[in-house]
């Protein structure tokens, strides 16, 4: 594995994803669909870090760490819904999950995640 840093996608102030030492890093992914509800933009979230992932040279059984950030708490279940579906059964990531003030109103979800890259 190369000891060299990359990053993907950079914008002026932040990069979607940066990889160093066999580690992606994952900015916070958030929703880009026009869904108002948190199952919908779960779905988008996830499908998001998923390509990220891909592109990194990782994929979501690599997942080393996952922070999940909700506008309401109380979203909670609806969203471990989604998240039940979309993790692959025995690779279900160490996680942490918040209530948040988003940057955007329109935001009910962010998600960060660390992987590591495939071999």
């Amino acid at each position: 594995m190369s000891q060299d840093l990359q990053r993907l996608h950079v914008a002026a102030r932040y990069s979607e994803a940066a990889v160093f030492n066999g580690v992606v890093y994952l900015a916070g992914m958030v929703p880009e669909c026009e869904a108002t509800d948190i199952r919908s933009q779960t779905a988008d979230v996830l499908r998001q870090v998923e390509l990220r992932l891909a592109e990194a040279g990782s994929d979501k059984t690599r997942i080393l760490r996952t922070q999940i950030y909700l506008k309401d708490i109380a979203d909670i279940s609806a969203m471990n819904e989604v998240w039940d579906a979309w993790v692959v059964t025995g690779s279900a990531p160490p996680r942490a999950t918040v209530e948040a003030a988003l940057a955007d109103p329109t935001y009910r979800i962010e998600i960060v995640v660390t992987a590591a890259q495939k071999r």
